[in-house]
């Protein structure tokens, strides 16, 4: 009786949810590895430096995409460990440029119809791409559509368990099967394959999902830890690079290259260069040109690995180091919350665990397709059948 109950929820759950499911796994397969496509289209933006170049100071970067787009006032600035990778300003939503370390040459981000599609993509993953008012009832669709998800696969591994606790029974669910020659022979192997090995890992990123979409699946995660949860817009110990209010950049005061009340931004970066290992460096520009202390963001990871994120504030003047907050300080719910976000994508592991979301997303879209298939020979074909023995035929003509 239990297991028939779950099952019809599982079977109905599935059809409602079925085609949204579908679109935000496809949407997840294209999202894969957005990361690495993009900072290659910034990499590949620029020619190689020349043998022997030397690069152009911060300050001069910035000036020169002053110069470029008078109206942009950047309010971070990102330099990678790399010799050849551009540096990134940002403007919050105002967008981003990409500056020529060495020539100093100040372009819109690479790729901007790669960026386009990317952005549409995202779109639809999260809300079907709705502008405006219609994006709220969108989000919830999505939102419930996941919610669905999340007990589809927690309901299947329960369902795939077979009712003879034999191996013969447990291998057909397992393997494929070279027998399963049918159109619903092969749906219903494919789906409990496909099923039970990604079950794990898929859980995760739809029970991560989940976090996003309900403001009390994100309370949980702080107060399963015994924490409180953070007010809504005072922040929950965000990684480096994170939103800088915007403002004017400081007020540099420089005499033969030496700066007289403050450090230069290269002078900053260098020491917190200096600090340890890093792969990105994200200089936050405070919004007063006097604010005594900078900011900046120290990334040793794929800038999705929340453990490798920590944040580094110096004095705007000396350089010292005022305050350093690696991710060990954080409370167990800021770190859990740092997580959640991260493997969602898979990205909080590495290219493997990109790898494994990605797969994990594509095995989705056949547990959809053949579980939408399943239901119709259920539910459908018995209709027809019954309609086909229930219509009279037709008289024969006198």
């Amino acid at each position: 009786m239990v297991r028939s109950t779950i099952f019809w929820i599982h079977l109905v759950s599935g059809v409602a949810a079925g085609l949204v499911v579908l679109m935000m796994s496809v949407t997840g397969v294209i999202l894969t590895y957005e990361r690495q496509i993009l900072a290659w289209a910034d990499r590949a933006a620029f020619p190689a430096p020349s043998p022997g170049a030397a690069k152009l100071t911060l300050e001069e970067l910035v000036a020169a995409a002053k110069l470029h787009r008078p109206e942009f006032t950047p309010t971070t600035i990102m330099l990678r460990n790399e010799a050849d990778a551009p540096v990134v300003l940002g403007a919050g939503r105002s967008g981003s440029l990409v500056v020529d370390p060495y020539s100093g040459e100040v372009r819109e981000p690479g790729a901007q119809g790669l960026r386009s599609f990317f952005s549409a993509v995202t779109g639809w993953h999260r809300w079907f791409n709705a502008t405006g008012e219609s994006r709220a009832t969108a989000r919830a669709i999505t939102g419930a559509s996941n919610l669905a998800f999340l007990f589809l696969v927690l309901s299947g591994i329960y369902l795939w368990l077979p009712r003879m606790w034999k191996w013969a029974a447990f291998k057909a669910r397992l393997l494929f099967n070279a027998k399963a020659t049918t159109a619903k022979a092969r749906d219903f192997n494919w789906h409990h394959v496909f099923g039970i090995w990604s079950a794990i890992p898929l859980a995760v990123v739809v029970a991560t999902a989940t976090v996003f979409s309900y403001p009390w699946a994100n309370d949980l995660v702080y107060r399963a830890v015994g924490e409180q949860p953070p007010r809504a817009g005072g922040g929950g110990g965000g990684g480096p690079g994170g939103g800088a209010p915007r403002g004017q950049e400081p007020a540099l005061i420089v005499q033969d290259g030496t700066a007289i009340d403050r450090l230069g931004y290269d002078a900053l970066l260098a020491r917190a260069a200096a600090h340890g290992e890093w792969r990105t460096l994200t200089l936050n520009i405070p919004a007063d040109s006097n604010a005594p202390t900078v900011r900046i963001g120290i990334d040793q990871g794929n800038g999705g690995q929340p453990y490798l994120r920590h944040n580094l504030t110096l004095d705007a003047s000396t350089g010292g180091v005022d305050s350093y907050a690696p991710f060990s300080s954080q409370t167990t719910g800021q770190k859990a919350r740092s997580w959640m976000r991260f493997l969602h994508t898979g990205e909080a592991l590495g290219i493997i665990g990109q790898t494994v979301a990605g797969l994990v997303s594509f095995t989705s879209i056949l547990m959809v397709w053949t579980g939408l298939a399943l239901a119709y020979r259920r539910l459908v074909q018995p209709l027809w059948r019954r309609r086909a023995v229930t219509t009279p035929l037709p008289r024969e003509a006198a």
